[in-house]
């Protein structure tokens, strides 16, 4: 397994909307059903303002997620890993990454996910706690970790 992270381009729109129905889709389903063309709508929205980068393992396209610095925090999103890619410890892996960019930079991490998708163990396993929610959504914040920064010896 060798994974690694490149920025999305134009050609690569159908792989992410794709890789997210089949990621995310069940999740959706199960609260709203699939209206394919409000789901499409949603990720065009996504596409056009977010920085995207495309997942790979061995160079083949496997995923996607959204890396986006501030001025006082990193925007985690667009996480989606296809699912036979799933729970083999990818996804741990490109979270400790960012974790570590942005311990090193001071910087907490904040993302969502939907209730009732299983992957808030993942953050929670990572050190995120839960700062807020809607009925839909839970909103997290990872705080930099002082041992990454250097601070304690």
């Amino acid at each position: 397994m060798s994974i690694s992270l490149r920025p999305a381009q134009e050609s690569d729109f159908d792989f992410a909307f794709d890789t997210k129905r089949e990621a995310i889709g069940p999740y959706v389903v199960a609260r709203w059903g699939w209206n394919h063309p409000s789901q499409l709508a949603i990720h065009r929205t996504r596409w056009t303002v977010r920085p995207w980068l495309i997942i790979l393992d061995d160079m083949q396209p496997i995923g996607t997620v959204s890396i986006a610095q501030a001025d006082d925090h990193i925007r985690f999103g667009e996480f989606y890993l296809l699912p036979k890619h799933q729970r083999k410890g990818i996804g741990s892996t490109i979270l400790r990454s960012t974790l570590l960019s942005a311990d090193a930079q001071g910087l907490c991490v904040k993302l969502e996910y939907l209730k009732w998708n299983p992957v808030g163990s993942l953050y929670k396993r990572h050190g995120f706690i839960v700062t807020g929610e809607n009925d839909t959504h839970y909103f997290l914040v990872r705080p930099p970790f002082p041992h990454n920064l250097g601070l304690m010896e």
